[in-house]
């Protein structure tokens, strides 16, 4: 990551891509996970033999059915407290990049995000962007 934070040379589309890449890899790895996140993660995962979920039902404390593909799973205050948590994250990455110790973290935690999956690029983000 140190080389992409002081890099000013001109690049071809396949360095910036491999470079964004790697830096969303990394962001997702720092910002995201190990947040409120891996809470809604933790706990029993319900069975389903259709793989989708249809076939799964929650019951809430007034005795309701509720299909588990309907029903929310999690409420507007933690909702609210997963992204501040990720935006606070966020921030704090942006406004540290400059420190040479927070870089050598950064490096540390790209390699491991380097193990992740290749990003693709996610056409209806941009589209829902564009409507807004």
């Amino acid at each position: 990551m140190r080389q992409i934070c002081s890099y000013s040379g001109l690049m071809n589309q396949d360095d910036e891509r491999r470079i964004a890449a790697r830096m969303a890899k990394t962001l997702a790895m720092m910002c995201v996970r190990n947040t409120g996140l891996e809470t809604l993660h933790a706990g029993v995962v319900p069975v389903t033999y259709t793989g989708d979920y249809s076939d799964v039902r929650v019951i809430d404390a007034d005795g309701r059915e509720i299909a588990w593909n309907d029903a929310s799973h999690l409420d507007d205050d933690q909702m609210r407290a997963l992204m501040k948590e990720i935006v606070n994250r966020v921030y704090t990455f942006y406004i540290s990049i400059d420190d040479e110790e927070f870089r050598d973290r950064v490096d540390r935690w790209a390699r491991l995000a380097d193990r992740w999956d290749e990003p693709d690029s996610d056409i209806e983000f941009l589209k829902l962007l564009a409507d807004k």
